[in-house]
C-alpha cells in the first residue's frame, strides 16, 4: 500500500517521522510530503521517502515572522498541485495548513484520512461550517482521545468516520539529574499553555522550583513579573534534542495547565516517554493518558489550588511519586508507534 503522508507546514516533524517510519516497518510504502522545517534539522527518513513540495521560499526566508504569511498563501496552491501529482492508495493529511484556502482549493485525489491534532485550530475555531465542509472530504478522521471523538461528533461528523488512535509517547532515556523539587513547564509558550497558572501553582506548592523550557510566541514580561521571588530557570528558544533531554532529565514532575484548545499534547507525550510524571488540567484529551496509566495527577480546569496540591503531593510523597513514575513507564510500554501504525493501516484498508 502506498501512503502519502502530508504535513504541509511541517508543524509536527517528529510526529510525522515516527509515524512514517512505523508505517514503513509495518510494510507500507510511505512518502512524507512536507516543507522545510524552519527551526532546525528534520529527522532523517527511516524506510520512507521525504519530499519538500510545499512553501519552497517562505519556509526558507522566514522563521516566525508574519511577513512570510502572504508569500505562504501564494505558494499554497502550488503545493496542493504538486501533492495531487503524487501517486497514492491513501492520502493522510496531518494538518490543514490554510483552512480558509483549503475549503476552496483542497480536493483529495485518493481516499483520504485527516488527523485532527487540534480539533478546531484556534484561529478558525469559531468557523464551524468551514470545518464541517472540510472534514466532509475525508473518509476517516483520526482523533487522539475519546474527548476528541465526542467533540467532532457534536460538530456533526458522522461517528462511523471517526477513529480514536491514542497519541504514542516519544520514548527517551535521559540521564536522571532531578533534585526532587523541579517542576517542568515544557513546550512552545502560547497563551493556552497556562504558564501563569503553572507559576502560581509552583509558588503555592512550597519547596519547589520551576524550569521553563520552550520557545516563546508571546511576550514574557508578564510571566517574569508573576514569577518575581520564585525560583525559576528560563531556557528559551527552540531547543535541540540534547537540551530537551537535559530538561526532561532534570524534571521531577511536568505541569500542563492547558486551556481547552487541543486534543493532545506532544509535550506531555515527551514527558511521559522520558518517565516524567505529569500534573494536568482535565481539558481535551490531555488528561486521558495520565489518568489511564496513573502517570501523575489530573485536576479540574482552572483550579490553581488543586494544581498546587497535586504538585505538593508528588514532590513531598516519595511513594506517590514512584507510583506516578511507574505509570509513565507503563504509558511508554503501551503507547508505541508500532501500535499506532497497525491501527492506521487497519483504517487505511477500510477505505483503499
Amino acid at each position: 500500500m502506498r501512503v502519502l503522508l502530508t504535513d504541509p507546514s511541517a508543524f509536527t516533524p517528529t510526529y510525522d517521522h515516527e509515524l512514517a517510519a512505523a508505517l514503513a516497518r509495518a510494510g507500507a510504502e510511505v512518502e512524507l510530503v512536507t516543507s522545510r522545517f524552519r527551526f532546525g534539522d528534520a529527522p532523517a527518513p527511516e524506510g520512507y521517502t521525504r519530499s519538500e513540495r510545499f512553501y519552497p521560499l517562505s519556509s526558507r526566508l522566514f522563521r516566525r515572522s508574519r511577513l512570510r504569511l502572504p508569500l505562504k498563501a501564494a505558494e499554497h496552491p502550488l503545493g496542493l498541485a504538486a501533492l495531487r501529482r503524487r501517486p497514492a492508495d491513501v492520502l493522510h493529511l496531518q494538518w490543514l495548513a490554510a483552512p480558509e484556502l483549503d475549503v476552496h482549493l483542497f480536493r483529495p485525489h485518493a481516499p483520504a484520512v485527516f488527523t485532527a491534532h487540534d480539533l478546531l485550530p484556534r484561529r478558525t475555531a469559531r468557523k464551524a461550517d468551514l470545518w464541517r465542509r472540510l472534514l466532509a472530504r475525508f473518509e476517516r478522521i483520526v482523533v487522539h482521545s475519546e474527548r476528541g471523538r465526542e467533540t467532532l461528533a457534536a460538530l456533526g461528523v458522522d461517528s462511523s468516520r471517526l477513529r480514536v488512535v491514542p497519541h504514542p509517547v516519544f520514548p527517551s532515556d535521559p540521564e536522571r539529574r532531578d533534585d526532587g523539587r523541579t517542576v517542568l513547564s515544557f513546550g512552545v509558550i502560547r497563551p493556552y499553555k497556562g504558564l501563569r497558572d503553572a507559576i502560581e501553582a509552583v509558588r503555592r506548592a512550597g519547596d519547589a522550583r520551576l524550569l521553563v523550557a520552550g520557545d516563546p510566541l508571546e511576550p514574557l514580561e508578564p510571566y517574569r513579573a508573576a514569577a518575581d521571588g520564585l525560583e525559576v530557570e528560563w531556557r528559551l528558544g527552540y531547543l535541540p534534542q540534547p537540551e530537551v533531554d537535559r530538561a526532561l532529565g532534570e524534571a521531577t514532575v511536568a505541569v500542563f495547565p492547558y486551556r481547552p484548545e487541543l486534543d493532545q499534547s506532544g509535550a506531555l507525550l515527551r514527558a511521559l516517554g522520558a518517565g516524567v510524571p505529569a500534573v494536568a488540567y482535565d481539558v481535551g484529551g490531555v488528561a486521558e493518558p495520565v489518568r489511564r496509566f496513573g502517570a501523575g495527577r489530573v485536576v479540574p480546569p482552572g483550579d490553581v489550588e488543586a494544581l498546587a496540591a497535586a504538585l505538593r503531593e508528588l514532590l513531598s510523597d516519595r511513594e506517590a511519586l514512584e507510583q506516578a513514575r511507574a505509570g509513565a513507564r507503563r504509558a511508554r510500554e503501551e503507547l508505541t508507534w508500532d501500535a499506532a501504525a497497525r491501527a492506521h493501516l487497519e483504517l487505511y484498508e477500510e477505505i483503499a
